[in-house]
């Protein structure tokens, strides 16, 4: 397999939510902390080497909605990918096919895991935004032209950057997108015994028109932990699309 071992890990409301008032109640806090344990903390389930969310939910977590700090008097950088010095064990992963993010510095850290920051764009992106990426030493990958090529990126992951295994972590409409091409090989759940009933927070998984389709895919449940509080852990194994 020319690409990293692929699980999406997520913290879920029982209706689904990955982001929602229910995340602020007594009932998330277990959930919570088990989801961090499972991929971060100090006796972690997987060995991963990243993990990688889209720019919505990186603008939600880590660069606030600020604005790339652009020159568009930059010189031309060089074609292809950029990959930043020094030695790094862990990736984010942001996919930002046109380049928007505002990133400050190279590296962020969630909770008490510190990442290298790692962009992939599309040859959307402008020099310019490039460029800026160069001068924060932020590595970067092209994975397509006007749309992301994701098994390309996955290849460049896994030969460039020695990512054997990655963290798929939202949103939705990137989760299932990985899910429709058949990039997802785990999925692990954990649900919180709470729900807040919002229509207007973000699912799981979700479609986009022109991007992915609501084509069922099937999953074979590999493991249940319950949780003291409530909660459960689920592993499941992703199947291929049920299309009969």
């Amino acid at each position: 397999m020319n690409r990293p071992y692929i699980f999406c890990h997520m913290l879920t409301s029982l209706d689904g939510k990955i982001m929602g008032n229910y995340m602020d109640t007594s009932e998330c806090d277990e959930p919570g902390d088990k989801f961090y344990d499972i991929a971060f903390g100090k006796e972690p389930y997987y060995k991963h080497q990243g993990w990688l969310s889209g720019r919505v939910t990186t603008d939600d977590n880590f660069t606030m909605y600020k604005k790339p700090n652009l020159n568009e008097n930059d010189p031309v950088v060089p074609e292809g990918d950029f990959i930043a010095d020094g030695d790094y064990h862990m990736y984010y992963v942001s996919i930002d096919p046109s380049g928007k993010l505002g990133w400050q510095t190279n590296t962020l850290t969630y909770v008490d895991t510190t990442a290298h920051v790692l962009e992939v764009l599309t040859e959307k992106a402008s020099n310019a935004y490039k460029a800026m990426l160069r001068r924060l030493n932020i590595s970067y990958v092209i994975a397509g032209q006007e749309e992301l090529d994701y098994e390309l990126l996955m290849e460049k992951l896994y030969q460039k950057f020695h990512i054997e295994t990655l963290m798929l972590g939202g949103g939705g409409i990137l989760n299932w997108s990985f899910i429709q091409a058949g990039l997802c090989d785990e999925l692990s759940l954990v649900i919180a015994p709470v729900a807040d009933g919002s229509s207007q927070t973000p699912a799981l998984f979700e479609t986009r028109e022109g991007l992915t389709q609501d084509i069922p895919v099937g999953f074979e449940l590999k493991n249940v932990e319950t949780l003291s509080q409530g909660g459960l852990w689920l592993r499941y194994e992703v199947n291929k699309k049920i299309t009969d």
